[in-house]
């Protein structure tokens, strides 16, 4: 959905406008895993992804660098289906983003093959609990995590005993204008209340979204800001959240498209987001791609502290918090303040998020290693 697409999307769109000969390869993997928001239903069948993709690519002006892997069928399609052997072989570098791709065998000659990890202390438990998880890992030779404390005394990931160097989500800041700035908008965001099972490691839980939003139901009581969630999630308790005085978005509406999730962070005044109680309980660092998204709009970003003050400017722009209290401060603050912050919002996206700097400072630590 939209905003995963620019996860994804900007890593090719900031690596080719860098000069950069750039391809987006995708893989079905080996279970059934294609999604189709018109007929609702996971199975085998690429056709709408194929031709979402198409539309996608084009008109952000790489129609013809994506091919995609259907192991079902073993075939390739997609504009570079009969170019990918060439496209490989002569490939210096593969980024696997969120380890979502199997490395097949004609990835393996590529020298550098670079795993990037945006959901830290899981992937990590993972490592530790799963032997095939950590094979696949270690079909890679270098490693990067948005957990950007991972190597510091202060978190607590748990060491799965790969070097994990830290990285964030790059912003390709001229797809992201900053438009008028709504002053009655709503704060919002788009979430997961579970976007899967808590994990267990060394008898510890680490816990979604669903875990740290618990003491945060009461805001809207306690505030006059309107406060909106498009939430996923069966197990979300929506009629509870309606009483207290949340208001709730399908979240299916807002990123069936990446331009429509981009026009619903526009019409934000700012975002309001819990992150998962793994990133907060760890001091893990994370900061979300789609927070990132919201600062490049120009929008101020309400959001739970992971341990990101450690290295991101706040205060201005963004404001972390760990307690309704700071919430309630925070929200206040954005307000009273506002044009302020929304210029502060843009600001940090340029010296923290810009593809420009993220990614050539990844390529190089690839290279220094």
């Amino acid at each position: 959905m939209g905003g995963l697409v620019w996860h994804h999307l900007q890593y090719v769109m900031g690596l080719s406008r860098l000069g950069h000969d750039v391809y987006y390869l995708e893989d079905s993997d080996d279970y059934p895993s294609c999604y189709d928001p018109e007929r609702q239903t996971t199975d085998r069948n690429p056709d709408y992804g194929l031709q979402f993709t198409a539309q996608t690519f084009e008109k952000v002006g790489l129609g013809d660098r994506w091919a995609y892997f259907d192991a079902h069928t073993t075939c390739w399609f997609g504009p570079c289906s009969e170019q990918t052997a060439e496209i490989i072989q002569g490939a210096d570098l593969l980024l696997n983003l969120s380890g979502v791709n199997p490395l097949r065998p004609w990835f393996m000659e590529i020298p550098h093959r670079v795993l990037v990890d945006t959901d830290p202390v899981f992937t990590q438990v993972h490592h530790l609990t799963d032997a095939s998880s950590r094979k696949k890992a270690l079909q890679h030779t270098e490693f990067f995590t948005f957990g950007e404390n991972i190597n510091s005394d202060a978190s607590s990931i748990p060491d799965d005993h790969i070097h994990w160097l830290p990285t964030r989500q790059p912003v390709v800041m001229d797809a992201w204008p900053m438009t008028p700035a709504p002053i009655n908008g709503k704060f919002t965001t788009v979430m997961q209340w579970d976007s899967y099972s808590p994990e267990e490691y060394d008898g510890i839980e680490f816990g979604m979204k669903s875990a740290s939003f618990e003491p945060f139901f009461e805001l809207p009581r306690q505030s006059d800001q309107a406060l909106e969630l498009a939430l996923g999630s069966e197990a979300a308790p929506r009629q509870k959240l309606l009483d207290y005085g949340w208001a709730l978005r399908n979240p299916l509406e807002v990123t069936r498209t990446p331009w429509a999730y981009q026009h619903y962070i526009q019409l934000s005044k700012a975002e309001f987001s819990v992150a998962k109680n793994g990133y907060v309980i760890t001091h893990s660092g994370w900061f979300s791609e789609r927070s990132a998204c919201y600062l490049a709009s120009g929008r101020p970003v309400l959001v739970q502290e992971t341990g990101f003050s450690e290295w991101l400017e706040t205060g201005s722009g963004i404001i972390p918090f760990s307690s309704v209290s700071e919430a309630l401060s925070g929200i206040d603050e954005i307000n009273r303040n506002y044009e302020h912050h929304c210029r502060m919002a843009r600001e940090i996206a340029y010296a923290y998020f810009d593809a420009r700097i993220v990614l050539p400072s990844l390529i190089q630590k690839v290279y220094d290693l």
